[in-house]
């Protein structure tokens, strides 16, 4: 368990430099990869009767834009409806890669859940919330907008921000705890079934049960991500809000 993580750091200046996390950054790329293999192959063949990749392809668009006419008429929200697909694909991969095993060479963890990692979902975070303020000023005006944080009353402004900045606080670390958690307990349980052959006996149960919950929670926690996303996207562009 006590594992480094492979990092390569860009000196940029004698006293600057930016630290990567070469895990990390190859998860990224991973997860994106087969996003977009299953997108290619999902609609490769489009047929007027879906079988297949298509079917689940489909399902996937009818269920996100569920999500998004809960929370906004369509005429709004429509706009975002790809925005939800490609969250709620790119989530639910990453948040599931990390589950049937980890790999580590030399100390160095190296393949992991990229959602296990705190810098990924903040930064997933904040994009959403600077995405969530652009479409407010651009469906609803500078001037408009900005009044919003002054609305139902002006000393509510303070409060405003602080709202800004739980909400993107809470996006980020809920995801990344459910996941590292996750992570965590079974690499537990997998260091029980390897200490002995009893270990192993009794590590079988609990670590079969954990990978399920763990797909569970995997799906669960994509699903809330990209509704937290709707929910926060039809404050800044809705006119009832």
């Amino acid at each position: 368990m006590n594992h480094t993580a492979p990092e390569y750091t860009w000196q940029i200046t004698d006293s600057f430099g930016l630290t990567f996390n070469l895990s990390t950054v190859m998860m990224l790329i991973i997860s994106a990869a087969i996003v977009f293999l299953i997108a290619v192959i999902g609609t490769r063949k489009l047929a007027l009767k879906p079988t297949g990749m298509q079917n689940f392809m489909e399902w996937i668009m009818d269920f996100v834009k569920g999500i998004i006419q809960s929370n906004m008429d369509w005429k709004t929200g429509g706009r975002f409806h790809i925005l939800g697909i490609t969250l709620i694909m790119f989530i639910a991969v990453s948040n599931l890669l990390g589950l049937p095993f980890a790999i580590a060479i030399d100390g160095e963890l190296w393949w992991k859940s990229p959602t296990a990692d705190p810098t990924v979902t903040m930064t997933l975070a904040a994009m959403i919330l600077v995405l969530t303020h652009y479409y407010g000023i651009k469906l609803r005006g500078t001037s408009h907008y900005t009044g919003t944080f002054f609305s139902p009353m002006k000393f509510m402004f303070p409060l405003k921000l602080i709202e800004e900045f739980a909400n993107t606080l809470t996006l980020g670390l809920r995801l990344y705890g459910n996941i590292y958690a996750g992570e965590v307990l079974l690499g537990l349980i997998a260091t029980l079934g390897a200490s002995s052959v009893l270990g192993f006996v009794g590590a079988i149960v609990p670590g079969m049960a954990w990978q399920g919950f763990s797909i569970f929670i995997g799906f669960i926690q994509a699903f809330i991500f990209t509704m937290l996303t709707m929910v926060y996207m039809s404050h800044k562009v809705s006119e009832d809000h």
